[in-house]
């Protein structure tokens, strides 16, 4: 979901409201002037979008943290195994693992 949500995100302006760009001052020991254009600013249906991927992983958060499968961990323990579950899909799986 979150990688849904940032993929979608990466396709929008870089301000949800219309704001001006800006020009910054010459970096030290190199000639780039950074410089940010203009942001048009998101269509309500971009916004709504953007705010149901937030509500969404919230509430996905909220069951997975709140679940009773955490409850008989110490804290210590708790929180291994969340990283561990966190970290699931690094472990490579099949017969060439």
């Amino acid at each position: 979901m979150q990688a849904e949500r940032d993929a979608f995100a990466q396709t929008l302006p870089w301000s949800v409201e219309l704001l001006s760009g800006w020009t910054a001052d010459k970096k030290l020991h190199s000639d780039h002037v950074p410089e940010t254009p203009d942001s048009p600013g998101c269509t309500p249906v971009q916004a709504g979008r953007l705010a149901a991927y937030r509500a969404r992983i919230l509430e996905l958060t909220t069951q997975v943290l709140t679940h009773p499968y955490w409850a008989p961990l110490p804290g210590p323990d708790r929180v291994e195994a969340r990283t561990a579950l966190k970290h699931a899909h690094d472990t490579p799986v099949g017969p060439d693992a």
